[in-house]
């Protein structure tokens, strides 16, 4: 893309109009998250049941003292050699957060399928921290609509509040949650799909850079993203799935 030079001044004019976009922008977002947080909430009535590091835990559990949870909703199936790069790439942002998190009453957990004995494995791989627990044997994934049976599959199924098809068993979301104090779990808040991509850092940095995401000529977006541990063999690429 050929790009206009010009001279510093004019340069400054331009980045000032830009400027004053940016301020509407950065608004209008605060006004969305305001609007975000008006959202009614939902009690949550089954009584969830997760494998974690710590044995047992209830959604309640998975708190820990504070009064607000966020739940990653990770792509890593029963059977999985590995997790979905895509997921990989925003879970490398997650450790990083967590301790921030927790001075705002947040805790941050990692929820997949996959047998916990499968999660650690491929967590150690990765080198990652945070807490990640399994949903293996309730209706934790079924229920926030993350997870899907053969027959979801062949037919059309809710995802991102729509009825559509669904091209794999497990997809990504985010899920917010509110503790009141009885022990009254709520839910406030989901989001999947290009909601997700203002967890990721990277896209970030990279809105800002001159070349952008630089995405419009691959195969499908997202194509270049790799597992942290597999950016040198070019041969591999970057669907979700379960290879």
């Amino acid at each position: 893309m050929q790009h206009k030079i010009v001279s510093q001044d004019e340069w400054r004019k331009a980045r000032k109009a830009l400027l004053a976009k940016e301020k509407e922008f950065t608004k209008a977002r605060d006004a969305l998250s305001i609007t975000r947080r008006e959202l009614p909430w939902t009690r949550v009535e089954k009584n969830y049941v997760f494998d974690g590091p710590n044995g047992k835990e209830t959604l309640s559990d998975l708190f820990a003292g504070k009064s607000q949870l966020m739940v990653y909703h990770f792509m890593l199936g029963p059977g999985w050699v590995q997790g979905c790069p895509s997921c990989s790439f925003l879970a490398d942002h997650f450790d990083g957060a967590v301790i921030h998190l927790a001075q705002r009453d947040v805790s941050l957990v990692v929820v997949s399928r996959a047998p916990l004995t499968e999660i650690e494995a491929y967590k150690k791989r990765m080198g990652w921290k945070f807490k990640w627990v399994s949903s293996f044997g309730n209706d934790f994934n079924p229920d926030f609509h993350v997870s899907f049976t053969k027959d979801e599959m062949a037919r059309d199924a809710e995802y991102n509040y729509r009825v559509d098809k669904i091209p794999s068993e497990e997809l990504p979301g985010l899920s917010a949650f509110i503790r009141d104090e009885n022990d009254k779990v709520f839910h406030t808040y989901s989001s999947y799909a290009r909601g997700l991509d203002t967890l990721v850092g990277t896209y970030n940095f990279l809105d800002m850079a001159p070349k952008g995401r630089d995405e419009d000529a691959l195969p499908w977006t997202m194509a270049w993203v790799r597992r942290h541990d597999e950016y040198e063999d070019k041969s591999k690429g970057a669907r979700c799935c379960a290879s």
